[in-house]
């Protein structure tokens, strides 16, 4: 059984800030772990706009609180995201991810990343 708290990987290697300041990621699970997938609580700083791509990972976020929205680039669509909003990038979509105030979100990914990751400059994380 695997037992984590927040606090305790503020501060720690598990907690990856990304290079420009737009994100905070606290990863919970990790490859390491052995479950198959890897969880992060992300906070998304309010007012950023971020290109994610996650053509190598599968994933699956929800929303627990903030509000912001999310642009599919291959169709141009948007959705509002808030507390309470799931939704998983089951064909790799190529994606903005705008917060109008701070989100934070519980994210899953499928291969699980091995910890110290940041997004390229195409918005994706390297192969597994």
């Amino acid at each position: 059984m695997i037992i984590r708290q927040l606090q305790d990987i503020l501060g720690t290697d598990r907690d990856v800030q990304d290079p420009h300041g737009k994100w905070a990621s606290r990863r919970l699970l990790l490859r390491q772990d052995g479950m198959g997938f890897s969880m992060h609580d992300t906070i998304i700083h309010a007012g950023t706009e971020s290109l994610f791509w996650y053509k190598n990972h599968l994933e699956g976020v929800y929303c627990v609180s903030g509000e912001g929205e999310i642009e599919n680039l291959a169709t141009g669509e948007i959705h509002p995201i808030s507390d309470g909003t799931f939704y998983g990038l089951n064909l790799h979509d190529k994606h903005l991810l705008r917060a109008r105030t701070q989100l934070r979100l519980i994210c899953t990914f499928n291969p699980p990343l091995h910890g110290a990751e940041v997004h390229d400059d195409d918005g994706s994380y390297p192969p597994a």
